[in-house]
């Protein structure tokens, strides 16, 4: 978009509580309900400015697959668990649980015919 006063760049940045570098996309995809965004544009060659707010009234959601929406959820929380655990010792020995959990689970890569390579 170019500036309404004097046709230079504009800048977008989307808020609250986001990084510079988020998309107005990924920011609406990921919402929640009654969420509020703020979005900035502006010039940086005249000084014009605009500010607008979204607030996300509902969300509707058709043909997802529940499992890799569990699935999503799971990670983002056990990346926000692991996130905020300072010790590299415990980092260490979380890793090395979800290795032996792998272990001991049944091996999902067999093949229907039965073969082996």
């Amino acid at each position: 978009m170019d500036c309404p006063a004097c046709s230079g760049p504009v800048t977008l940045e989307v808020g609250p509580n986001q990084p510079l570098s988020a998309s107005l996309t990924d920011v609406l995809l990921a919402a929640n309900e009654d969420e509020c965004i703020a979005i900035s544009r502006n010039c940086w060659n005249c000084g014009w400015q605009e500010d607008r707010q979204i607030r996300v009234e509902s969300i509707d959601t058709t043909d997802g697959d529940e499992v890799a929406v569990k699935r999503a959820s799971l990670i983002e929380e056990i990346t926000d668990e692991l996130g905020a655990i300072e010790r590299l010792a415990t980092l260490e020995d979380t890793l090395a649980e979800v290795r032996r959990q792998q272990r001991l689970e049944p091996s999902t890569d067999s093949t229907e015919d039965g073969t082996t390579e």
